[in-house]
């Protein structure tokens, strides 16, 4: 049987965060504050995310999350006492910085009480949308992808297209082991390509492509009836990718925007690391000082 595009349109209003996970590469810290809200100079990553999303279109942001980490989804409300205080003090920059993350979008959360993997989790957030919402965009909190804007253009993919948009990056041959690599073929546009499959962490001579995924998907609603078809694979969970596959083979279109920037993985404390120095140096307040002393230290 083959599965249709429920929508031929690429916009979207919902956008998944999965962010049930325990943080254990982050232990101890993790223990009490969650991953997610680890800062980006003064920004938490899921903030970033959460604005990506919004400049792409999104009304809506779902967070997948679990028992003990309800801190992800309180960080968006408001906190009236906190902006009344900073007003009063005449704190206007800081007030701004407050309001900032509550007035980017609606915020639900949906409970992921299991951690049977991704297509599980994303798996949770199905039931929550509405009857005429035809895709969904999901966003791994840990993938910072720069610069934002990527999801419009998989929007405007979708559009043309129908079926479900991934993004992908350029990895060197050498290093593509360690990414989840698309089987693809070209499509007339240079930054598109069609997916027929995908392999995750082959060796570098096994590899079908130098095709990454770089944690960006825009998927369509066909999705859920593919996770509830699918079987648990690696590591014993629900594999999102597992269910993309189950779409190719029965027809469904999917492509890859292939993303002209860079990226940054939060998911680990080197990377985050190198997204904290990197976003700090293009900070009007500290940049300067920390490019210098930085020079310093190097020379050491």
């Amino acid at each position: 049987m083959s599965v249709q595009t429920s929508d031929a349109a690429g916009a979207f209003r919902t956008a998944v965060v999965p962010a049930a996970g325990l943080g254990t590469r982050f232990l101890p810290t993790t223990k009490a504050v969650p991953k997610e809200l680890l800062p980006v100079v003064d920004t938490p990553g899921i903030e970033l995310v959460a604005a990506e999303a919004a400049e792409a279109g999104a009304d809506r942001l779902l967070v997948v999350t679990s028992p003990g980490k309800e801190a992800v989804a309180e960080y968006f409300r408001r906190d009236e006492d906190l902006e009344l205080t900073l007003a009063e003090r005449g704190k206007g920059a800081l007030l701004e910085k407050v309001k900032r993350a509550p007035e980017l979008l609606d915020v639900a959360t949906v409970y992921q009480y299991e951690p049977k993997g991704l297509g599980h989790a994303v798996a949770q957030a199905g039931p929550e949308l509405a009857d005429d919402e035809g895709a969904v965009a999901v966003l791994l909190p840990d993938d910072l992808v720069l610069p934002t804007g990527v999801l419009s253009r998989m929007a405007e993919v979708r559009a043309q297209f129908g079926g479900s948009v991934l993004c992908a990056i350029d990895v060197p041959r050498e290093q593509i082991s360690a990414y989840g690599v698309f089987d693809v073929t070209d499509t007339d546009a240079d930054d598109v390509k069609q997916v027929h499959g995908m392999v995750e962490k082959p060796s570098a001579d096994d590899a079908p492509s130098t095709f990454a995924a770089a944690g960006r998907y825009l998927l369509d609603r066909a999705i859920f009836d593919a996770l509830d078809r699918i079987t648990p694979g690696a590591g014993g969970e629900l594999q999102l990718t597992d269910a993309v596959a189950l779409l190719i083979s029965e027809g469904h279109p999917v492509h890859v925007v292939v993303h002209d920037g860079g990226r940054h993985d939060l998911g680990n404390p080197g990377g985050y690391a190198r997204a904290f120095v990197d976003f700090a140096l293009q900070d009007p307040d500290y940049g300067d000082g920390l490019r210098d002393w930085l020079t310093e230290r190097l020379k050491d």
